[in-house]
């Protein structure tokens, strides 16, 4: 005997819920009581010489938060938690060499200091340190090496929204 088609689409309809349920891709959420952050301009350490590069992550991690929308960015007086960040050292070496000792790629490599606190609770959640890259065509120039720093600072930005919003 032969299972009809609708049976077929029931057993299987029942197995991927039942998976479903069980695997969570981010982990844990946000608590409760965490409604608003805070994401005051980091620190610029790193001695890169980068023009308004303390902005240009400090708006690249604000705009993922809001895109992300698990909590709403505010002003650092009302906010229930505050995300604070410094630029250490970045470096900029080559990636890749061709036939010649020619250097095609170059990747900058970010390292940054944040710390996530839970102000009512009044505690420090976590701190930790971050380190990604981007790379870049070297014979590009200014606008090249500039792509390769937005590709550093979207990976980064990336890892500390995750660590903010699904490290519970």
């Amino acid at each position: 005997m032969t299972a009809s088609p609708y049976a077929c689409a029931v057993i299987v309809g029942m197995a991927v819920t039942s998976w479903a349920g069980c695997y969570s891709f981010t982990g844990g959420s946000v608590p409760a009581h965490l409604k608003t952050i805070a994401i005051p301009l980091v620190d610029d350490q790193s001695g890169f010489g980068e023009p308004g590069l303390r902005e240009q992550f400090t708006t690249a991690l604000t705009n993922l938060f809001i895109k992300d929308n698990s909590l709403e960015v505010t002003n650092r007086t009302t906010a229930d938690a505050i995300l604070e960040g410094v630029l250490l050292p970045i470096t900029d070496a080559p990636a890749s060499v061709q036939q010649g000792e020619q250097v095609s790629r170059r990747r900058i490599t970010m390292t940054v200091k944040f710390t996530f606190q839970d102000m009512k609770l009044r505690r420090k959640v976590w701190e930790k340190t971050f380190t990604n890259w981007g790379e870049y065509d070297s014979g590009g120039g200014l606008s090249k090496r500039q792509d390769g720093l937005t590709e550093a600072i979207n990976k980064i930005t990336e890892d500390i929204l995750l660590e903010t919003v699904s490290g519970w």
